[in-house]
């Protein structure tokens, strides 16, 4: 019998400890929500954040401010990130799962530990993807449209490491576009602003999921799969100090660009300090960060959830004001 088999319950061996799947969801559905990472809810936090700084730092920029239907923005990004966090994650499955055979950390995954089949795996990934477009055709037709366009990145993802040693470039293509998207949803068409918060969200993508490659390098290196981990290897904490730097950058402008034009100077202050926050988080962890440590890997990148709701409970105050 395999290890992946013998893992109690069917339960993926870097799952949440006491995760709600595992204890509360009803059985036959366990395999389809591990599949979609539900007992990994980091994930879905990491897809959603952008959608609320985009949303926030826009209404921040409007001078109506917030209005009803940003409340309806919000639950419907964290809706729809839910589903195609779990959408994504249930087709890098499938076009992984050899990969995820050989390897310690994901071979009790649901493919490869034989609980869900690639068939009945697409079955679910093709009715994720259907009940998140029940809720980008609630947005704005330009929403609708970068919306639609988003599946371009999430479709290429689990190919880059094959042929890039910077995959995770490609992970935040895909898990940032929720600032474009949600900017777009309350505006009614893209903005600067947007745009640069999403190149700042790709810094952060390279800086949380570097830390997080840093426990499958040496399984990752056996069968040949490609990651700034491997890339960077003794030269991380400077590549991550690089990265640090460049979000809070890039952040730091957008909000400038969108803020400096309304003239409120208390908004602006309000929404650089949520930035700079966000900085000295990612400060914080780069001075606790242990490459070796795949533990203290796994810890700091699931404290990146804290990382970006900084900002984004920040842009809202901002917008409140």
């Amino acid at each position: 019998m395999s290890e992946a088999t013998e893992t109690p319950e069917g339960q993926v061996a870097d799952a949440v400890k006491g995760n709600w799947v595992d204890h509360w969801a009803p059985a036959p559905t366990r395999p389809y929500l591990r599949l979609s990472r539900a007992d990994r809810p980091i994930g879905t936090w990491l897809l959603l954040l952008p959608c609320w700084w985009g949303v926030m730092l826009a209404a921040a920029a409007d001078p109506a401010g917030l209005n009803w239907f940003d409340l309806w923005i919000v639950l419907g990004c964290g809706i729809g990130a839910f589903l195609m966090r779990g959408a994504g994650c249930t087709w890098n499955d499938i076009t992984d799962r050899d990969f995820d055979a050989a390897v310690a950390r994901t071979k009790s995954r649901p493919i490869p530990s034989g609980q869900v089949t690639p068939k009945l795996a697409l079955a679910w990934l093709v009715a994720q993807s259907l009940l998140a477009f029940l809720i980008l055709v609630t947005f704005n037709v330009n929403a609708i449209l970068l919306g639609l366009l988003s599946l371009l990145p999430v479709a290429i993802y689990p190919f880059a490491k094959r042929f890039t040693w910077w995959p995770q470039v490609f992970l935040g293509l895909a898990f940032n576009w929720g600032a474009l998207l949600a900017w777009t949803a309350h505006t009614g068409s893209l903005g600067w602003p947007a745009v640069l918060m999403y190149l700042g969200g790709i810094s952060w993508t390279l800086f949380y999921d570097t830390i997080y490659a840093h426990q499958d390098k040496e399984d990752d290196a056996l069968i040949g799969v490609k990651s700034t981990a491997r890339l960077f290897g003794d030269q991380t904490r400077q590549w991550l100090r690089g990265f640090l730097a460049l979000s809070v950058a890039l952040l730091m402008v957008a909000v400038l660009v969108a803020l400096v034009p309304q003239g409120n100077v208390l908004s602006l202050v309000i929404a650089l300090a949520g930035v700079w926050a966000m900085g000295w988080h990612m400060a914080w962890q780069l001075q606790r960060l242990k490459i070796d440590d795949g533990e203290a890997c796994l810890m700091l990148f699931r404290s990146n959830r804290d990382a970006g709701l900084l900002p984004a409970l920040f842009f809202a105050v901002a917008a409140l004001v």
